[in-house]
């Protein structure tokens, strides 16, 4: 099968013909349908996220099953499943506990690369290839953890279901399952990408008001100001912490969100939040990256700081939650779709993300 491929890290990624082995017991085969094109891997291909090479990228997508190994009872051939890149056992610690992210059986086999089990399915001529995120979606088909596979209605659009596997659920989770803001609630979202677009439909599903979008690119605050924005804020015109500051009767929004993971955008974020308010980092930062705080004023401030890996959700739960939305017409998908590109055209996607002229590409098969 064709695969796109990073061998090493600030290259562009190969299209290559890959060997992808059945599924084994608990796991299996997806024909990809469409994946999305995330900052994450980008961070990957930079080398700001460290990961084992060669591997194939890709943690945004959904597709059809093909076959299924022993034992797996939740999906069979045929179904229509969104692909979640968080792998859950549902009997540890963190997955009992609201924090599936965390799943201790599989938490080590993601961030290594491979399968539970340590092995990966995919290869080329002899050569071991690694799984980015537990699904490696950049390819025509993937061999994925049953958990993994989210079932949803076979009517659902299932090309532009593939954003709910990762933007939008951890957009809208990142609201609706940490932050948890009252009718009412005044939020503000810096960085209006493909997770913050999401953050600012979870604010409008939440009824926040006033609901501040920031960024620096006109056409995103517009499309922010479609989907719920009720003000759009360009830091080229003026400084976001005043102008949030400005909007809200507390001088600060009671939460404010940060979709970049960019440690400059983080502070301006909790500086914008009111005394007493909450602070959610979303965005996922590079690994040697720091965030400064005054230890006295922020502690005088009573201000909360917290973080939403993959929006905190319980993705078995949520994501079939997030496509009944989608079928009622509450929560928008087309709208995040900027373009769409086969594989062959991977890099100029990623360029496509660079630019950020576009919201989310799509690759489709």
């Amino acid at each position: 099968m064709k695969a796109a491929v990073l061998r090493r890290a600030g290259e562009p990624l190969r299209i290559e013909s890959v060997d992808l082995q059945p599924p084994r017991p608990g796991e299996v085969t997806v024909r990809v349908a469409a994946t999305g094109v995330c900052r994450s891997d980008l961070h990957v291909m930079s080398g700001a996220t460290r990961h084992p090479l060669p591997v194939v990228c890709g943690h945004e997508g959904s597709g059809i099953v093909e076959e299924v190994g022993e034992g797996v009872t939740r999906v069979r051939p045929g179904d229509h499943v969104v692909l979640s890149w968080s792998p859950v056992c549902g009997l540890c610690f963190y997955c009992t506990h609201d924090l599936p992210a965390q799943c201790e059986a599989f938490l080590d086999a993601v961030w290594n690369g491979t399968m539970k089990d340590g092995t990966t399915r995919l290869s080329a001529r002899g050569e071991v290839i690694h799984h980015y995120a537990a699904l490696a979606s950049f390819a025509e088909r993937c061999v994925v953890a049953e958990s993994c596979c989210i079932p949803i209605p076979k009517e659902a659009p299932l090309e532009t279901a593939a954003l709910l596997g990762c933007g939008v659920a951890t957009g809208v989770g990142a609201v609706l399952r940490r932050a948890r803001p009252a009718p009412g609630s005044s939020v503000a979202v810096f960085g209006c990408g493909g997770v913050g677009m999401n953050i600012v439909q979870g604010a409008a599903l939440a009824r926040a008001a006033p609901i501040i979008a920031v960024d620096l690119i006109r056409s995103r605050l517009d499309l922010a100001l479609r989907l719920g924005a009720t003000h759009a804020v360009n830091p080229h015109d003026q400084d976001p912490v005043t102008a949030v500051r400005a909007l809200t009767e507390r001088r600060g929004a009671d939460v404010t969100f940060e979709a970049l993971g960019r440690p400059e955008v983080m502070h301006q974020a909790i500086e914008a939040s009111r005394r007493g308010g909450t602070t959610v980092l979303v965005g996922l930062g590079a690994h040697d990256e720091e965030i400064r705080l005054g230890a006295g004023s922020f502690t005088r401030s009573d201000r909360i700081l917290t973080s939403a890996y993959y929006g905190g959700i319980d993705p078995a739960r949520d994501i079939p939650m997030m496509m009944d939305l989608v079928q009622q017409g509450k929560l928008q998908l087309d709208p995040l779709v900027g373009r769409r590109r086969p594989l062959e055209e991977i890099n100029e996607a990623f360029e496509d993300l660079r630019h950020g002229d576009v919201m989310r590409t799509l690759i489709t098969f």
